[in-house]
């Protein structure tokens, strides 16, 4: 974080910081024209041998950023209950919350593919619940992609979520919104028959319809057959860098977590410029210093208000309470 004058020509890399920002505007510029970017443009990215990155995103301001900074994919995740909310994991996230978040991020990323995360019941309990909610996701939500935590018994629901025209992005391996189930989060595949099952789902889901896969917390050795494998994209979180694409938490990539993923190292401390300019803030307000005051009374209107607060009465009556 640079607050001193001098500083502003220090050089990022070969460029200076204005030279970098004059970028970010034209970039920027450039972003309100930016082509669409779709499933058939990650399908060609894939089949070309491109790499694509997702991150997660949880409202429009952010997403306009990225899409800026020309991201692939956005991803509306039930984390943003963690992260949004504070709540104390995933399996809190409430339903019309990320219906709206997804909203808000599309609407700042227009073109950008954005993904939206189901969170825990909105599909588990009964198969035609599933599809309405994530009819929602795709109507009021603006979402291009649905991603579901599954394995292969979850192969006839994606099936009939396919079959309504729903995009579905099956999320298989480690799955958060089963972390009751296993007394905390957990790695998947680590012994050769859990890998062989992660295979086997991977392909049930690829069979039922899935548009895309997301591997979380794999052997990059297991997402690297899965590849192999899939006749379709493969996103990893976790999973080492053979998949198609990579997503992690944005927070994370910003270090703004308290706890850092050893897949998702930090490119940036915006925590600690946080922190930095909260305190500029608070030495402002303390010394007046607000910059230049915008709103101003003309001449004759400073006048008649000078001469109307001379028979004012300024003192507040009291209001008791009973009255």
């Amino acid at each position: 974080m640079n607050s001193q004058p001098n500083e502003k020509n220090k050089t990022l890399g070969t460029q200076t910081s204005a030279q970098v920002a004059g970028e970010i505007v034209s970039e920027n510029d450039a972003a309100t024209t930016r082509v669409p970017f779709t499933l058939r443009s990650l399908l060609k990215m894939v089949r070309s041998g491109e790499k694509f990155a997702c991150l997660t995103c949880y409202d429009a301001t952010t997403a306009r950023w990225l899409q800026t900074a020309g991201l692939h994919v956005l991803l509306v995740g039930d984390t943003a209950g963690e992260m949004i909310l504070g709540l104390p994991n995933t399996m809190h996230t409430p339903l019309d919350f990320l219906i709206a978040l997804t909203a808000g991020v599309k609407r700042g990323a227009p073109a950008t593919l954005v993904m939206a995360d189901m969170p825990f019941m909105s599909y588990q309990a009964d198969d035609a619940e599933a599809i309405r909610n994530a009819g929602r996701f795709m109507t009021e939500g603006l979402a291009d992609l649905v991603k579901i935590e599954v394995d292969r018994s979850f192969a006839g629901l994606v099936a009939k979520m396919s079959r309504a025209g729903i995009p579905v992005v099956a999320h298989i391996g480690s799955r958060p919104q089963h972390v009751k189930m296993h007394g905390g989060y957990y790695a998947a595949g680590k012994s050769a028959e859990s890998a062989i099952a992660l295979l086997d789902d991977a392909r049930a889901m690829i069979e039922a319809g899935a548009m895309m896969l997301l591997i979380e917390a794999a052997p990059s050795e297991v997402a690297e057959q899965i590849v192999r494998e899939s006749t379709v994209p493969v996103i990893g979180c976790g999973a080492g860098s053979s998949c198609h694409g990579q997503v992690v938490v944005l927070q994370d990539l910003l270090g703004m977590s308290t706890w850092q993923p050893a897949f998702a190292l930090p490119t940036a401390q915006i925590g600690g410029q946080i922190i930095a300019a909260a305190k500029i803030w608070m030495d402002r307000v303390k010394s007046g210093q607000l910059g230049e005051h915008p709103y101003v009374m003309n001449d004759a209107q400073r006048a008649s208000f000078g001469e109307t607060l001379k028979y004012r009465n300024t003192a507040i009556p009291r209001v008791e309470p009973n009255q």
